[in-house]
């Protein structure tokens, strides 16, 4: 029964094949086809070429049949190509989702390992990690291969680094905290002091790059064993002293500029990027949305006054300056300093004093070819006769101090020891800070009289009622009334004439 077919199956096969060649399968399916025996009235061959033929004539007759409706042929034709593009789109769709998820997986650890994004308008050199090591070598400074190996130096993540660096024009946290400070000439000063994580970053910048980097014999500001003294030795006993004041001088360090110092200094620009953005800060306003508060960015990125690195990479910009103020000051036989922003000229004899207004206008050209700005109101002429002043210290004859202001001050350590500290003011500033200030400024310049200020002072700070005050200013008494040896080259104690690192223009 099993070797029966059925009639619809034997009709399939007939049509799949011809009549002989079903016949001649069948007998030998059957066993009644012999080999050995005499042949059929038609060979096994012809047969089964026969049946060959008859089924490409099957095919020929079904094309022909389906080709005569030419419309029907031309729908079958746009489905068939429909159907392998819909094929082909697929495979496409799948071979780029895979390859997506691949890129999407490298991103995602490239992230965790290295910075690719900075912020708009910062992240252009981030994909150039390739730096000068034999320069950086030769310099003594740190060799990055990469941000990770920034991050691992510094001691932070590589999320730390970037969240510290990271730039934007509005947002919802700062790393500087604002407030304002008197300014010697009037008015107030916005100081950008940052924020402890940020601050102990760009302490690291300072300790282990800046300071690596000499600067040049005349800069005295911000400079291990140089101060106001030493800036005002030069233009003692002088027949005609220059003052010059640079406008606006830590804003005018651009972010651009500081990037590039890092990058001739070796660095790649990817590090140079990155260093460049923990240096400096645009001047941000706050503002409340909806009980959030922004801070909004009111100009470019540049040196905060208030950063401890700020001043450091003023002295290494201005290098290049520095040596051209020198190289025509000794042209034109005048002495040359530098501490900060104030520019500091002198001279002896006719044939120099007559040389003033041709120092001006070199002076001038220098600065404006260096990209910075003369202070207007900050130009001083001072000839012999009249009282000269290099950063607040008399150089008539001697490093002195202006007599009306020792007046002063002994006369308001009177003051405060009789009737307190009420309505007492020094400078404009904290009272406390501002006296304890002046009075290491004395003792530098002139040690017995300032350690006898200082004596008075804490004399004065050790009644127990001015304490009291004292303490209202959030000052500790024991650092004020504790007594310190008053040395020139004591680094730790801050002199009444050394600028804080923002106290510059």
């Amino acid at each position: 029964m099993d070797s029966q077919r059925t009639r619809q199956q034997i009709y399939d096969r007939i049509r799949e094949t011809s009549r002989d060649e079903f016949i001649l399968e069948e007998m030998k399916r059957l066993g009644f086809w012999n080999r050995t025996s005499s042949t059929p009235s038609l060979p096994e061959e012809m047969i089964k070429k026969e049946g060959e033929l008859q089924r490409e004539l099957h095919t020929l007759l079904q094309e022909k049949q389906r080709y005569s409706n030419k419309e029907q042929a031309l729908k079958d034709m746009r489905q068939k190509r429909m159907a392998a593009a819909k094929e082909k789109r697929k495979a496409t769709k799948e071979k780029k989702e895979q390859e997506r998820l691949q890129k999407a997986a490298a991103w995602s650890e490239k992230k965790e390992k290295d910075i690719v994004f900075l912020g708009n308008e910062v992240s252009g050199g981030l994909n150039n990690d390739e730096g000068n090591h034999v320069l950086l070598q030769s310099k003594g400074l740190p060799v990055f291969d990469s941000a990770l190996d920034l991050a691992k130096a510094t001691g932070l993540t590589i999320g730390q680094l970037k969240f510290l660096s990271f730039h934007r024009k509005i947002a919802t946290t700062s790393h500087y905290v604002r407030f304002s400070v008197p300014k010697k000439s009037g008015g107030r000063r916005i100081i950008s002091a940052p924020m402890p994580k940020l601050k102990a970053l760009q302490y690291w910048v300072l300790e282990n790059i800046l300071n690596k980097i000499p600067v040049h014999e005349a800069a005295n500001g911000f400079v291990t064993q140089r101060s106001i003294l030493s800036n005002a030795l030069n233009h003692i006993g002088k027949d005609v002293v220059v003052n010059i004041d640079l406008k606006d001088f830590f804003p005018t360090i651009s972010y651009a500029r500081v990037k590039g110092l890092f990058c001739k200094l070796g660095y790649s620009e990817k590090i140079a990027t990155i260093l460049a953005l923990i240096c400096t800060e645009p001047d941000r306003e706050e503002a409340m949305l909806d009980g959030k508060t922004y801070f909004i960015a009111t100009g470019k990125r540049a040196l905060p006054q208030g950063a401890p690195t700020s001043p450091a990479i003023t002295n290494i910009i201005c290098y290049k300056m520095d040596r051209r103020f020198k190289g025509m000051a000794d042209k034109l036989s005048f002495s040359y300093t530098r501490y900060a922003d104030d520019l500091s000229f002198s001279a002896n004899g006719n044939e120099q004093t007559k040389k003033v207004q041709q120092l001006l206008w070199r002076i001038k050209k220098i600065i404006t070819d260096e990209g910075f700005t003369i202070h207007p109101k900050k130009v001083k002429v001072m000839r012999k006769g009249a009282k000269q002043e290099v950063t607040g210290i008399v150089v008539n004859k001697k490093a002195g101090i202006d007599r009306k202001m020792l007046h002063r001050f002994r006369g308001l350590i009177h003051q405060i020891a009789k009737h307190g500290l009420d309505n007492k003011k020094w400078k404009g500033g904290n009272i406390i800070s501002e006296m304890i200030g002046y009075a290491n400024f004395v003792a530098q310049v002139k040690p017995a009289q300032g350690n006898k200020f200082k004596a008075q002072l804490r004399q004065v700070f050790s009644n127990p009622a001015i304490q009291q005050q004292i303490q209202q200013f959030g000052l500790n008494i024991s650092k004020v009334t504790k007594e310190k040896p008053s040395t020139p080259s004591d680094k730790n104690e801050k002199k009444e004439g050394d600028k804080n690192w923002w106290d510059v223009v």
